[in-house]
């Protein structure tokens, strides 16, 4: 990504949203294609705007679908979408000026101050999907017939899903409203920690993100020196971590109690479109041949490495033979590049946009969220991704995967708007593997 692509993006603690003047350096990204900084004052006027044109909906449509025929309730539809679309896009700033500053205080205040104001807003539009979750299906599909709902079948269809799970209004807003203190809350904090934990390589304090690099060195002295701090520092903080993993998996057990769901792995499966009984076949598939693949595979490679055993830090060692050198950034954008091209030239020029753009937040900087992701934020601007990179041929693989998102969020929200532009795992990843394998 070229330098002078960027334009900066005020942050108050560490300077512009812009890269590294050093030639090749992986880049940060620019966010002002949302908003221009966290005291833009668009992003006060879109609030003020979306706080009236909610409340206005609820006033003009709560208590009435039912009545509503298939070209009012389209025109419905599209004043929701456009409201939930403008929350997205200041929703989607906050999201990811947090995930690159993690750990600023000033990020955290602004994201959570965004959260909460989103969350009331909502509150106006909460009704909109549980009346029409209470609609019978009779009415619902007599409201459907009309040729200017064709456009909103699918989400109807993927919203009815949740239908025998929903509870009453009341309940449901309750939820809504606690999440901020609970389960988004404890996220946070979980984000928070990780990203300010630090470990001692080489004299040298750096990320935690740095020892889990080091894990693919071809140095096993140096891997197993990273293990020892990964080890150390979740040590000295499992008792945090483990009170975070405990409650949110409390507060899931409530909520599924409530609701009704079968199981802890329900809700995630009806999210992603699939049955319960599909997932269980895969994950029996998959127990039945893993110990034989695994323990085979571990084998062979303890071997190629002249090992009698391998240690935990060996299983990501590169094999003997395969260079342990840096790919720089530009090398690795190449080489995305060119697998996307070669397999097809209109799919290399949507990634070319990601990669001439500011788009991409990559450099391993620290107090940033680990890890890498897609985000789709809305239509009308365009994805962004987060990643880390190290310079490791897997790093490599990480940009084709995320791009393979990326390619995937712009198709699907320029051709299917943004309540019709959700992607279930199920498909989503097909996207980011295809990627990979390109």
């Amino acid at each position: 990504m070229n330098s002078q692509n960027f334009f900066a993006v005020t942050d108050p603690s560490n300077g512009p949203f812009a890269p590294s003047g050093e030639s090749g350096t992986p880049p940060r990204w620019d966010l002002s294609d949302l908003y221009a900084s966290l005291d833009d004052p668009a992003i006060e006027q879109d609030f003020a705007a979306l706080t009236s044109a909610a409340r206005a909906f609820s006033e003009g449509w709560k208590g009435k679908l039912g009545q509503a025929d298939g070209v009012a309730l389209a025109s419905a539809f599209a004043e929701y979408e456009r409201i939930e679309e403008g929350l997205g896009r200041i929703g989607s700033f906050a999201q990811l000026g947090f995930a690159a500053h993690t750990t600023d205080p000033t990020w955290g205040r602004f994201t959570q101050g965004v959260q909460e104001r989103i969350t009331d807003i909502s509150a106006d539009l909460l009704f909109f999907s549980l009346e029409l979750n209470r609609l019978d299906d009779e009415v619902l599909e007599k409201i459907s017939t009309s040729p200017d709902m064709a456009k909103w079948q699918p989400f109807l269809r993927d919203l009815r899903v949740f239908r025998p799970y929903q509870l009453s209004d009341e309940v449901e807003q309750v939820l809504m409203d606690k999440s901020v203190t609970g389960r988004n809350a404890w996220n946070r904090l979980f984000d928070e920690t990780m990203a300010s934990l630090t470990i001692t390589l080489d004299g040298e304090t750096k990320p935690l993100g740095a020892a889990f690099n080091t894990l693919t060195s071809a140095e096993r002295e140096k891997r197993a020196a990273a293990a020892e701090q990964i080890s150390a520092v979740l040590a000295d903080n499992s008792r945090l971590l483990t009170m975070i993993t405990n409650t949110l998996a409390k507060d899931k057990a409530i909520g599924d109690k409530l609701r009704g769901y079968p199981r802890p792995s329900s809700s995630r499966n009806r999210g992603n479109m699939v049955e319960d009984e599909v997932v269980d076949a895969l994950v029996s598939a998959v127990d039945e041949a893993y110990p034989r693949l695994s323990h085979r595979y571990y084998a062979m490679k303890a071997k190629w490495l002249g090992l009698e055993k391998l240690e935990h830090w060996d299983r990501n060692a590169p094999l003997p033979g395969v260079a342990d050198t840096v790919i720089p950034w530009e090398n690795g954008k190449e080489i995305v590049l060119n697998a996307y091209t070669g397999f097809d030239p209109e799919l290399g020029g949507l990634v070319n946009r990601f990669l001439t753009h500011p788009w991409i937040d990559a450099e391993a900087a620290p107090g940033k969220s680990s890890g890498a992701f897609a985000h789709p934020t809305v239509p009308s601007v365009h994805p962004y991704i987060l990643m880390n990179y190290h310079g490791r041929a897997r790093d490599v693989m990480t940009l084709a995967h995320e791009l393979g998102h990326g390619v995937h969020q712009i198709l699907a929200g320029q051709k299917q708007g943004y309540l019709n532009s959700a992607t279930p795992l199920t498909l989503a990843e097909t996207a980011s593997v295809f990627g990979e394998f390109c």
